[in-house]
């Protein structure tokens, strides 16, 4: 397992302290998981490479109906 080593402002290492405390865990380990949420994918490999790809029948909208009138605030 890799060490990293970071400076931070001694006010921001406090709250850091606190908000790892209050959910019972390490520093340490706060960050890991932090870090992990972060950088970790949140979509499957190739997920994007299917939008745009449709194969089938070209597609076409349908003719939309006529606006409805209606009468104004003023």
């Amino acid at each position: 397992m890799s060490r990293l080593h970071y400076d931070v402002p001694d006010e921001l290492a406090q709250k850091l302290k606190e908000k790892a405390e209050s959910v019972n865990m390490s520093v340490s380990r706060y960050l890991a998981q932090l870090i992990k949420r972060d950088i970790q994918d949140q979509w499957p490999k190739d997920y994007f490479d299917c939008f745009g790809g449709w194969r089938g029948d070209h597609l076409e909208r349908p003719k939309q109906g006529e606006y409805e009138q209606r009468m104004s605030f003023d």
